[in-house]
């Protein structure tokens, strides 16, 4: 980097118009596919899915689900979280990551979770650094990808002092 240029990382939402950013960025990230549901659950979470652009490019995404848990809790569920390669150990994925703990601690949503492949060191190891811990597993998660089998990474917040 030239001294004193800062590459701005902005984040901007998801809606019908971009939804296709995220579905192109979800394509080149994960060994999966995504139904309708999940950018159905994306859109709807508003504030809690996110784009992450570099320099104007799109190059990461946060998609989470909200959902409500019995006695009417909200928790968050992280579905995906990805940055292409080139892009990656530039702070886009914790700005991302960080956005949504934020929001969680603002709205007094006091659990975060999400599943991670066994064997996805990397993205283990940067839960971990977020406070999340391996709370299960579970066996033959996913289909057609290897190994199938995933944890649960949990993060518990804790009530935020500050008013809505």
């Amino acid at each position: 980097m030239g001294a004193g240029r800062e590459v701005a990382i902005s984040l901007d939402g998801v809606r019908d118009k971009n939804v296709m950013q995220l579905k192109k960025l979800n394509t080149a990230l994960f060994p999966v596919r995504y139904n309708d549901k999940y950018y159905a659950d994306a859109l709807a979470s508003g504030e809690f899915t996110k784009l992450a652009y570099y320099s104007d490019i799109c190059v990461g995404s946060i998609a989470c689900r909200l959902e409500k848990k019995e006695g009417g809790a909200i928790r968050v569920y992280i579905m995906t979280l990805g940055v292409l390669a080139p892009y990656r150990g530039l702070g886009i994925g914790t700005r991302l990551l960080n956005h949504v703990l934020d929001l969680c601690s603002k709205q007094n949503i006091l659990e975060i979770y999400l599943h991670v492949q066994t064997n996805n060191e990397d993205a283990i190891n940067f839960y971990k650094k977020f406070g999340f811990e391996i709370t299960e597993t579970i066996k033959n998660y996913y289909t057609n990808i290897d190994p199938p089998d995933c944890f649960v990474l949990t993060k518990f917040t804790t009530p935020s002092q500050a008013k809505k």
